[in-house]
């Protein structure tokens, strides 16, 4: 154990260790001058220095590595991208200059994760320059982009053009002062966070190379080529740290699968691309993980394939894209204890709702069938549902397999256009009903919460038939783990319908310990949908 030292102390040796570093830069600097001037009985002597040799610039030697070639071949089809907003009126004279930049963006789209970093119209990168206050001003953001062909189309991220009133373009040609050409937007698709803007071209200008991002595999060397903090034609390098990464905060689209990259990426870099050994382009650098708003080794591309299916829709007549639904959601991670006791534990995709009137409904697919193939293909899981589905055009069919209490079954399925679904559908949110006293029972012991009856006006307005509503959750307690939360309105147990407080402690009472325990939840927070959560019971 190392003895006690006063703060006192401590400040005394600081101040010694830097009066050392000190004298010894003044002993070295004297000692420099000593052999410069020389000292003879304290009178200054020359010294001959006519036997030294000047030193000389060497010539150029041209050695030339693969990341000079990529960053000179690709350099000048990067772009630098400028946006201003406009003032916009407000409609609450109140309003503060911190919501009034919350306004910039949809709060809750995944730009929150990733603090709304790279050049977006939202606050806290060190890229937006946000002129505007209560009073109201410009509000400029900086990003980059990419040129795929040489007629001035640019591919870039969403979120550096999302509410842009002017976008100015600047070519690696263009002079510092240059402000840059206009371009407009040809169309944006939110669900990537991928753009396509285009500048008028008088003559053809240079272009990058896509590449097939499935060819890349982690540990691959990658260039990431952008504008960090307004310093244009940045080249930087890193490896693939992981493919297929998602939203850890969960609230990502899902259509967004990034390539993980260690490259620095910072403010600025949004909508450059991230280019592989052959120089040709895997994705477009999107956003970064970090709590310090500066790069910590941990970035997010869109991988080059999606950029390719996205644009190809982008750039068509209707400039928009179009995706494949059949009107199902499902829960993205569930516990191996939820999969066993539904029956699926060798792969499918558990159906959390059906939405009325849509293609699954009039096939007759009900909540919590289980899809198990398309087309006679066997279904892994939510991710390969939606990627088999969403490239279908809408009016086609498929034909789906799918389980209900355990026995297969077959419906022909039509595809519908997935944005016109959304635009149709509106979810309910919920509140926690948790207006009734708690009700002490079996389950504060066995699963470490307290519930309480379902006031009817809510199990009307969230249209169950009956449940109970979490009033509290111990901390570590199997509820906890699982995790239940306050305000959460538990529907089932074990695919057992749960109306009322009990058939709800019957249901408790009936498990044992090392049983899996499965509850259908509807969240406090949620937007319509039941969750499935679940665990073995200790």
């Amino acid at each position: 154990m190392e003895p006690h030292t006063s703060f006192s102390e401590k400040i005394r040796a600081h101040r010694l260790a830097t009066s050392f570093v000190l004298l010894g830069t003044l002993s070295a600097g004297v000692l420099a001058g000593s052999l410069l001037t020389g000292t003879v009985h304290g009178a200054q002597q020359k010294v001959d220095t006519s036997d030294a040799t000047p030193l000389r610039v060497p010539p150029v030697v041209s050695e030339a590595n693969q990341f000079t070639k990529i960053a000179k071949e690709v350099g000048p089809a990067v772009v630098n991208i400028n946006t201003e907003s406009l003032p916009k009126q407000s409609t609450n004279p109140h309003a503060s200059r911190g919501n009034r930049r919350g306004q910039q963006g949809d709060p809750g789209d995944m730009q929150d994760f990733f603090n709304r970093f790279f050049g977006g119209q939202g606050g806290g990168g060190g890229d937006d320059d946000d002129d505007g206050g209560p009073a109201g001003g410009e509000r400029r953001a900086l990003g980059s982009g990419f040129i795929v062909d040489s007629r001035g189309y640019i591919v870039t991220n969403n979120h550096v053009v999302d509410k842009a009133d002017k976008i100015n373009v600047k070519l690696s040609t263009d002079s510092e002062n240059d402000p840059g050409r206009p371009a407009h937007v040809i169309g944006v698709d939110k669900d990537t966070d991928i753009a396509v803007i285009k500048i008028d071209a008088p003559q053809a200008l240079p272009t990058v190379k896509l590449g097939n991002s499935d060819g890349s595999q982690v540990g691959d060397w990658v260039l990431a080529i952008g504008s960090p903090f307004s310093l244009s034609q940045t080249v930087t390098a890193g490896i693939v740290s992981a493919k297929n990464r998602v939203d850890p905060s969960g609230g990502g689209s899902q259509f967004q699968k990034f390539i993980q990259t260690d490259a620095a990426i910072n403010p600025g870099n949004s909508g450059g691309p991230l280019l592989d050994m052959s120089g040709q382009v895997i994705g477009v650098n999107t956003a970064i993980y970090t709590q310090s708003m500066g790069s910590v080794g941990v970035g997010f591309a869109v991988p080059s394939n999606t950029v390719i299916n996205v644009y190809n829709m982008l750039v068509s007549p209707d400039h928009k894209v179009v995706r494949g639904s059949i009107g199902i959601s499902f829960q993205p991670r569930m516990s191996s204890s939820v999969s066993r006791v539904y029956g699926f534990a060798n792969g499918g995709v558990l159906v959390a709702s059906v939405t009325p009137g849509f293609p699954a409904d009039k096939a007759g697919i009900r909540k919590q069938d289980v899809i198990t193939a398309i087309d006679g293909q066997p279904v892994k899981d939510g991710d390969d549902l939606v990627s088999n589905i969403s490239p279908r055009r809408p009016g086609s069919t498929v034909h789906l397999t799918y389980l209900r209490d355990g026995k297969q079954n077959q419906a022909t399925v039509t595809i519908a256009d997935r944005a016109e679904m959304v635009a149709k559908t509106d979810g309910v949110s919920d509140d926690d009903g948790s207006s009734s006293p708690d009700v002490p029972d079996v389950a504060q012991d066995r699963l470490g919460m307290s519930v309480s009856a379902l006031p009817g006006e809510v199990a009307s307005r969230l249209k169950v038939s009956g449940g109970v509503v979490v009033n509290a959750v111990k901390p570590g307690s199997f509820a906890d783990d699982l995790p239940l939360s306050k305000g959460d309105i538990i529907t089932e147990i074990n695919r057992k319908p749960v109306t009322d407080l009990n058939t709800f402690r019957a249901a408790v009472r009936s498990l044992k310990s090392g049983d899996d325990v499965v509850f259908a939840v509807r969240p406090s927070q949620s937007r319509g949908n039941s969750n499935l959560v679940g665990g073995r019971l200790p």
